[in-house]
């Protein structure tokens, strides 16, 4: 049997208040997701959203339990060796661009490589693919500042694609975006995402854009419930 793309094995995350206790943003969560499966987290806020995604993307260690990516366990990792399997391994997308001002749409798409010291035509070839799939290979060369929120984010969507992740994780994508342009960019990622072959997890406050993924689970108080 194939592993599984991400495994949770009885995770907690408590954080010390200034009160000298703990506060809880995740409680003993467990799960095994399947390769290229889409998965959709919800849940008010500090309902422990984007700790979960923390979590997995090595951002953040737990307090106690495994986190499983890929098969490597990243509480036996380094911060070096955490950071290496995020560049190689995982693609993130956030609610705030993160794009640099400074740079070309296309330079910020070949950000990662940039850092990994993997240049070269094929990358850039990869990069030009990338963005013409979400309808923006003729603004290539344009600074970033001249685009419009919707077209920021698929630029970000294309930056996190751009090493061919086996996880896609995704924190409020749209949450920047108007009705619109949240559907369309939701679109983009779940089909870039079905195309790459990614797993993808996106936490969303939208129960319409939650509906999109193959299931929707639920954090309550930093307690998973799902189908």
């Amino acid at each position: 049997m194939t592993a599984p793309a991400l495994s949770f094995r009885s995770v907690s995350k408590a954080y010390d208040t200034t009160g000298g206790g703990a506060r809880f943003a995740l409680r003993d969560v467990s799960f095994d997701m399947a390769e290229g499966r889409r998965i959709a987290v919800v849940g008010r806020s500090g309902s422990g959203k984007s700790t979960l995604l923390n979590l997995a993307a090595g951002i953040d260690v737990p307090t106690a339990g495994t986190v499983v990516v890929r098969g490597a366990d990243l509480g036996a990792l380094g911060e070096r060796e955490r950071t290496r399997l995020r560049r190689d391994a995982i693609g993130l997308v956030f609610q705030f661009f993160y794009l640099l001002p400074h740079l070309s749409v296309r330079d910020n798409v070949l950000l990662p490589a940039m850092i990994a010291g993997d240049l070269g035509e094929a990358t850039e070839a990869r990069a030009h693919d990338l963005l013409a799939r979400v309808a923006l290979a003729d603004r290539g060369g344009d600074p970033v500042q001249k685009l419009s929120g919707g077209e920021m984010q698929r630029v970000a969507i294309c930056r996190a694609l751009l090493r061919r992740p086996k996880l896609l994780l995704a924190d409020e994508p749209t949450g920047n975006l108007d009705d619109a342009n949240s559907r369309l960019v939701m679109d983009l990622m779940l089909q870039l995402a079905a195309e790459e072959g990614s797993t993808l997890v996106y936490v969303t406050h939208s129960r319409e854009l939650a509906a999109l993924a193959d299931e929707t689970w639920s954090l309550h108080s930093g307690e998973l419930d799902r189908p």
